[in-house]
């Protein structure tokens, strides 16, 4: 078998490691191949969500060339995670790859195989850094790549490109009127569309949004600091979300408050999409995917621009919001999933055409360069490559971490008068009794 660069519909990628080879030849030896005239397998994959979606063009493919069939379970995303931690604790697994969440894998690490033979240095380069930090727990790779996703920039069209709001904005601020790329000309945006547009008397448009129900922009704000460490180090196990980035990073996303529509500490991901396609946000921030799903009927539709994330003091930076295949130690049929997980990474590319259009291979982001549709993969592309885009905390208390201490946070810093640097050393105390 032989991996592709992502589009490229000819056999011309690299070969795998000897050892993956081997794989291939046990597993169509015991009957997993189409062709060998035995009867032919089945492999049972969790999926959360719209990865059945992502993963079904690679399931028809792979039943195409090996006669081994690929049953995509699909579960909501708590059950998915209860399902796993069940089975690998109990260690008899009935599915035999699991989509894990990023998130997971440090939690999982000691249930699922290690793929480190996956990962050829061939394959390495065509992975975003992070990626391949995220992948690895306790010194092996325990999951592969398959789809991944980070926070872009969205703005109005209809608004950036007005000759008349270009010359207003330049005689306030002294410079054009432009998609932000930096900490002080997306304030800056945010200030100058914030106003009472049909002059009601009444705030009706808002330049952007602030999520406090949610972390990750937060997260990726900390990043954009220059920080190397998000909330703690997990080489140390040192907490550092008291420290000084992530003080700086907090004072910047509070700021933003008075542009924003009220109700921030209950705002998340749904609510701030809804905001925008209402045409009631100048800009936001969000995830990649979302550029292709605009709805018919929103206000904004046809009017959507996009762009890498804002970069603060250390540059660019999102977090990257990948999902990865594992192999659970449990199954029987180790071979067979770990030539699966392969065959996925060999054809990331079958993907984009999909619902939600996510690959995790650079090449296959490449592949889309100028194609009509796909304005977001560049701004994804260059938000998951900024060096300053760094992956969360492999740690496998991180969910409880989210849960009990980071987002009741941020829900307390975006009310009025909140005291940040004391938020910030109230959730250290928190975080620290959690991690020891």
């Amino acid at each position: 078998m032989k991996f592709r660069r992502a589009g490229d519909r000819q056999s011309i990628g690299v070969y795998l490691t000897a050892a993956v080879t081997a794989l291939v030849l046990v597993a169509a030896g015991c009957g997993a191949g189409g062709g060998s005239g035995a009867e032919s397998s089945t492999l049972t994959v969790l999926v959360e969500g719209g990865g059945k979606a992502e993963l079904q063009p690679v399931a028809d493919l792979y039943k195409k060339e090996t006669g081994t069939t690929v049953e995509l379970v699909e579960l909501p995303y708590d059950g998915l995670y209860d399902r796993v931690q069940t089975e690998l604790g109990s260690g008899k697994a009935s599915f035999d790859v699991a989509a894990l969440d990023a998130i997971w894998l440090s939690a999982f690490s000691a249930g699922v195989s290690p793929l480190d033979d996956l990962f050829t240095e061939d394959v390495k380069r065509d992975l975003f850094p992070g990626l391949v930090t995220e992948a690895q727990v306790g010194g092996s790779y325990v999951g592969m790549p398959v789809w991944t996703n980070s926070e872009i920039l969205y703005y109005r069209t209809d608004l950036f490109g007005d000759p008349k709001e270009k010359a207003a904005f330049q005689a306030k601020y002294g410079y054009p009127l432009v998609p932000p790329t930096t900490w002080k000309q997306y304030r800056d945006a945010a200030e100058f569309f914030t106003r009472d547009a049909n002059r009601d008397g009444q705030t009706d448009l808002y330049g952007t949004d602030v999520k406090g129900a949610v972390e990750t922009e937060w997260l990726a704000t900390v990043s954009q600091t220059g920080a190397k460490t998000m909330v703690l180090d997990p080489s140390s196990g040192q907490v550092t979300i008291d420290d000084g980035r992530h003080l700086e990073a907090l004072n910047f996303y509070t700021s933003l408050l008075p542009y924003a529509p009220s109700g921030a500490a209950q705002l998340d991901w749904a609510g701030a999409q809804n905001l925008f396609y209402q045409g009631k946000l100048a800009m936001m921030r969000f995830w990649g995917h979302a550029y292709t799903q605009t709805p018919a009927d929103a206000s904004v539709k046809g009017k959507i621009g996009v762009a890498p994330m804002i970069a603060g003091p250390g540059g660019i930076a999102g977090v990257p919001g990948a999902w990865y295949l594992s192999v659970p130690k449990a199954t029987t049929k180790q071979d067979e999933a770990k030539k699966f997980v392969a065959f996925a990474y060999a054809h990331n590319d079958l993907s984009i055409k999909t619902s939600l259009g996510l690959v995790s291979r650079i090449s296959a982001f490449e592949s889309q360069a100028g194609v009509a549709g796909r304005e977001n993969y560049p701004a994804i592309l260059a938000t998951l490559k900024s060096p300053a885009t760094v992956a969360r905390p492999a740690t496998p208390k991180w969910q409880e971490i989210v849960n009990t201490v980071l987002t009741p946070m941020l829900q307390k810093a975006v009310a009025k008068g909140a005291d940040n640097a004391a938020l910030l050393k109230q959730a250290k105390a928190q975080i620290d009794a959690i991690v020891q």
